[in-house]
């Protein structure tokens, strides 16, 4: 653990919120940010520990939670237990594995606090989100602001305030309302000083171009991947490099020097270059388990029932309008 350079008297008598106003005060943003990390990982002040589990969170300090994780678990102080309980699920949930038991062990937990008791209904979103449950937004986004109200803490509003606008983005994309999508895409980023969030947001906000811009749709893209290869987020670049790039190329038709690992895009590519019969041989060997993989077989075979299938999908499995415009655009073309 890094020790900080500037020691605060009396450290684990003060609030994380005067621990950080201390450290701004006198240091440039991103030394404070730091020096703000290390006080959350030295103090042993109940409020500091439970707080900084957020503020490493909100920050993207994703390496340091686990030592957080157990101080908060050994404590003495019951409220920092469940604290440490609860952001032991939200570490296990930024991997994205197993949903369906990280919504089984949620619904064991049992929280004191208006605070913890939002967490818990974000975690529950965000596990549905990664089930591509699209439909359960609306039910977190009823009880968001309710919920957020009864939390008398204006650090931790402001840091739930940017985890729900991760939500409205979502949410608004997949309603086709992208006024209001990209409103909290940049809402995001300008607050935020999250490497992570800025990566997704920015990919939100390329594919957010599918149907307008391939122009604007890059300009993110290459954003993102700048960012994921500065701060060596190797999935993200993966994701950008053989999904998200190749997809907006195809989409648009712009696929010259374009590759992918994923045989699915490469189909998509193929069928770009109207090369729909090597586009049906490529998808002839995959599983067909997303309505995306569906639109690809659709417009590989020309098969309005097909494309008709893939647009349902979208729309009843993951109440997606926005992506489900894919098959429908296509389907519009061929009744031309």
């Amino acid at each position: 653990m890094i020790k900080p350079t500037i020691f605060l008297a009396n450290p684990d008598e003060l609030t994380l919120e005067e621990v950080i106003i201390r450290f701004n005060r006198n240091h440039e943003p991103q030394e404070a940010l730091k020096l703000v990390r290390d006080q959350c990982l030295q103090s042993d002040s109940s409020d500091v520990m439970k707080k900084g589990l957020e503020f490493l969170y909100i920050n993207g300090f994703y390496e340091d939670l686990p030592f957080l994780i157990q101080k908060n678990k050994k404590s003495a102080n019951p409220s920092n237990r469940q604290w440490g309980e609860v952001y032991e699920i939200v570490h296990i949930m930024l991997k994205k594995h197993q949903p369906h038991k990280i919504l089984q062990r949620i619904d064991r937990l049992k929280v004191d606090g208006p605070a913890l008791r939002w967490l818990i209904e974000f975690i529950k979103m965000t596990a549905y989100l990664n089930l591509n449950q699209y439909n359960k937004i609306g039910n977190f986004l009823a009880i968001n602001q309710p919920m957020l109200d009864e939390i008398n803490n204006r650090l931790l509003v402001s840091y739930f305030k940017s985890r729900s606008y991760q939500i409205l983005l979502t949410y608004y994309m997949m309603r086709n309302e992208l006024i209001m999508a990209r409103k909290y895409a940049y809402r995001l980023l300008n607050q935020t000083q999250n490497n992570t969030t800025k990566v997704n947001v920015h990919i939100k906000l390329g594919l957010s171009y599918t149907f307008e811009s391939y122009c604007q749709a890059m300009v993110h893209f290459r954003e993102a991947l700048k960012l994921a290869k500065q701060y060596n987020m190797t999935s993200h670049i993966y994701g950008i490099e053989q999904h998200n790039i190749p997809f907006i190329s195809a989409q648009f038709y712009k696929v010259e020097g374009i590759t992918s690992s994923d045989p699915s895009e490469q189909a998509h590519i193929e069928i770009a270059k109207g090369n729909n019969d090597k586009a049906i041989e490529l998808l002839s060997g995959l599983d067909i388990n997303s309505p995306f993989k569906l639109y690809y077989v659709g417009r590989a075979k020309q098969d309005k029932k097909i494309l008709l299938d893939s647009y349902h999908a979208f729309i009843r499995q993951r109440s997606d309008f926005f992506f489900s415009r894919l098959p429908f655009n296509i389907l519009k073309q061929m009744d031309g």
